[in-house]
C-alpha cells in the first residue's frame, strides 16, 4: 500500500456558493492503515428504527434489492451502535458531531436544564425548565411546515417555523436570550455541516421537525438548506388524505408515514439534480446532504395499521425480527426510495464520486412483542401492564422530581441534587425486592458521571434507568415498541458505507455511529480534528474502507 498522500483538490464556482472537488482519483492512507478515497459528495441516510437484523433478513429475502446492491459494493458494520440514550436527537448528533452527550450535552429531544429559565419568564424567578426540541416549538401544527409567524410577530428568518416564545431562556451578561436548538449544544460542540460549510461547500439536510435545525451547530449557519416537514402535524387532509380523521398526524399509520417520507425523498432527488429543495433553482449538488426515513419506525410501533379494508398490527412476528406486513411494506418503500437516489446519482454521473451511507439514529425495542410490559393501567392488548413509573415511586418516597423523560428508558432530573442518595436508595430497594419499576441497571454517581457527565452542572440527568428489555414506561394502547434505551434492540442498527470503488467487506468489530462524522470529513478531504467532540472523545474514523482497483460496471 502506497505511503504517499494524494489529495488533488480543484475548486469550481457555481453561482456564489458552490465549490467542488475536481479530482476523484485521490486515495490517501490514514493513520489506521486503511486507504481512504476522496469523494465529492456524501449522501447520508438514516432509516430510523432499522436494526442490523432487519438488513440481514431483508437482503436474504430480497437479493436484488437496493440494500443488497449497496452492501455488494460497500462495508457492512454488523455491530454498529447508536447513541446512548438512543433518542433521535442525540442519535442524529452522533452522526453530525462525532460525539456523545458527554460532549454536546443533548440527551433527548425533551430534556431539563436547571440553569435555564422557562419560556416567557424573561429570566426571572428560579432557574430550571423543560427544554422542548420537538413539535412543541412549532407555530401551527395544522400546517405541514409547522406554520409561519403571524403578521407582526417576532421570529428568526433563518428558522421561520419555530416560535421563539416557546424557547427556553438563558441569562447572559447582556440580558436574557432564547436558546435555539443549535445553541443548546454545550462545550462549543460543532457539526460536520458547519465544518463543510466553512470549507466553502454546500450542505443540506431533511428531518422530521423544524427543531432539527440543531445540526446547524453553534454558529447557526451550518446548513445551506433544511427541509423539515412536521411529522406530528395534522395536515393529512390537505396533503393527499382528504378522508383522514381530523386529529391524525403522519405517525398515525405507516401508510401516512410512507407518503410523508416521500416529500423528503423528492427533495433529496432535487438536491442530487443540483436544485434547491423547491426544485426551481439551480444551486449545485451539496457536498453533504441526506434525510431520515420514519416509515420503518412507525411500522415497528403501531398496534393497528390500515391495509385496504382490513387492519393488522405492526412490529415483528418473533424474536428473529420476522416482519409483519406493515414493516415489510415500509422496508420495501425505503428500499425503492434508496433505489431512486442510486439511479439518480448514476444518471447524473455522481455515483462514483459519492459516498452513500445508510444507518439509523436508533433501533426499536422490543423486537419480540411477547416481552412487552407497560405501566399499570395500560389497555394495550399486547402488553402485560404491571410496571410502576420511576418518577411516581420517587415522588411517593418523598423525593421531588423536576422532570422525567421516559420511553423504554427513564431519565430523571431531581429538583434537588442532594436527594440523589435517597433516590438511589428507594430505587435500589425496589430493584432488590419486587422490582415494580422493572429496573435492569440503575446509573448514578461515579458511573453516570464517567459516561455522561456531572449532574451538578444542571444538564445531565441525576439518574438514568435502563429497564428490563421489553419494558416501556407508557400506558399507550397504540404502540408495540419504543426507543431511547440502551438495550441491543435499541442500539444495534444497520450501518453500510457504499461506493462502486469500495471492496465488499463485513466488519464484525464494534463501532459507533459517532465514527461516521470523522469518516465523512475524511472522505471529503477535510480534517476530522476540526470537530470539537472528535478531539474530546478521541473518535476514530470507521475501519475497513478499502478501495478496489476493480469495480462492477453492471451497477
Amino acid at each position: 500500500m502506497s505511503e504517499s498522500r494524494k489529495w488533488f483538490v480543484a475548486r469550481a464556482i457555481f453561482g456564489a456558493s458552490m465549490l467542488a472537488f475536481a479530482s476523484m482519483s485521490a486515495i490517501a492512507q490514514d493513520q489506521d492503515g486503511d486507504r481512504h478515497r476522496q469523494y465529492t459528495h456524501v449522501l447520508l441516510i438514516s432509516v430510523d428504527g432499522m436494526h442490523e437484523a432487519d438488513l440481514e433478513n431483508y437482503i436474504r429475502s430480497h437479493p436484488q434489492s437496493t440494500f443488497a446492491k449497496l452492501v455488494k459494493h460497500g462495508v457492512e458494520y454488523t455491530h454498529a451502535s447508536t447513541s446512548r440514550p438512543s433518542d433521535s436527537f442525540p442519535g442524529l448528533l452522533a452522526f453530525a458531531t462525532g460525539g456523545s452527550p458527554l460532549s454536546h450535552g443533548v440527551f433527548y429531544d425533551d430534556t431539563y436544564d436547571a440553569t435555564l429559565y422557562p419560556p416567557g419568564s424573561n429570566c426571572t424567578g428560579t432557574p430550571g425548565t423543560e427544554v422542548s426540541n420537538f413539535e412543541a416549538l412549532d407555530w401551527d401544527l395544522s400546517q405541514l411546515d409547522g406554520g409561519s409567524p403571524p403578521a407582526g410577530a417576532t421570529y428568526d428568518p433563518r428558522n421561520p417555523h419555530i416560535n421563539p416564545a416557546k424557547l427556553a431562556l438563558r441569562k447572559t451578561s447582556s440580558g436574557c436570550e432564547p436558546v435555539w436548538p443549535h445553541r443548546y449544544m454545550k462545550n462549543g460542540t460543532n457539526t460536520i455541516f458547519e465544518v463543510i460549510h466553512q470549507a466553502g461547500l454546500r450542505t443540506a439536510w431533511s428531518d422530521k421537525h423544524p427543531a432539527y435545525e440543531i445540526i446547524n451547530g453553534p454558529s447557526g449557519v451550518g446548513l445551506d438548506e433544511l427541509y423539515a416537514p412536521e411529522i406530528n402535524s395534522t395536515s393529512l387532509q390537505t396533503n393527499g388524505f382528504p378522508a383522514a380523521p381530523a386529529g391524525d398526524d403522519w405517525t398515525s399509520d405507516p401508510l401516512y408515514t410512507r407518503t410523508y417520507d416521500g416529500f423528503k425523498v423528492k427533495v433529496v432527488l432535487n438536491w442530487i439534480h443540483g436544485l434547491d429543495q423547491t426544485g426551481t433553482k439551480q444551486v449545485g449538488v451539496p457536498a453533504i446532504f441526506g434525510m431520515n426515513f420514519q416509515a420503518v419506525s412507525v411500522a415497528q410501533k403501531v398496534t393497528v395499521a390500515m391495509e385496504g379494508a382490513s387492519t393488522t398490527r405492526g412490529g415483528y412476528l418473533d424474536a428473529a425480527a420476522t416482519p409483519t406486513l406493515p414493516v415489510t411494506q415500509s422496508l420495501d418503500y425505503v428500499d425503492g426510495a434508496l433505489g431512486q437516489m442510486y439511479d439518480a446519482l448514476k444518471a447524473s454521473h455522481l455515483l462514483h464520486s459519492t459516498l452513500f451511507i445508510v444507518g439509523a439514529k436508533h433501533g426499536q425495542s422490543p423486537i419480540d412483542v411477547s416481552k412487552l410490559q407497560m405501566l399499570s393501567g395500560s389497555k394495550n392488548a399486547y402488553a402485560k401492564a404491571d410496571v410502576s413509573d420511576v418518577a411516581d415511586l420517587l415522588t411517593n418516597g418523598g423525593v421531588p422530581v423536576a422532570q422525567e423523560t421516559a420511553d423504554d428508558v427513564s431519565l430523571i432530573w431531581l429538583k434537588n441534587h442532594g436527594d440523589a442518595a435517597k433516590a438511589v436508595s428507594i430505587l435500589s430497594a425496589d430493584q432488590a425486592g419486587s422490582n415494580t419499576t422493572h429496573i435492569q441497571t440503575l446509573y448514578h454517581d461515579a458511573t453516570l458521571k464517567t459516561i455522561w457527565g456531572n449532574p451538578a452542572g444542571g444538564r445531565v440527568p441525576d439518574l438514568i434507568v435502563q429497564p428490563i428489555p421489553g419494558t416501556i414506561y407508557s400506558k399507550s394502547a397504540a404502540k408495540l415498541a419504543e426507543h431511547g434505551g440502551l438495550s441491543a434492540d435499541d442500539t444495534n442498527t444497520l450501518l453500510v458505507l457504499s461506493n462502486p470503488h469500495l471492496k465488499k467487506n463485513v466488519v464484525n468489530a464494534p463501532v459507533t455511529n459517532m465514527q461516521v462524522a470523522p469518516t465523512i470529513l475524511r472522505a471529503l478531504g477535510l480534517d476530522p480534528r476540526r470537530l470539537v467532540a472528535v478531539q474530546r472523545e478521541g473518535t476514530q474514523t470507521l475501519p475497513g474502507l478499502e478501495t478496489s482497483d476493480d469495480e462492477d460496471t453492471d451497477d
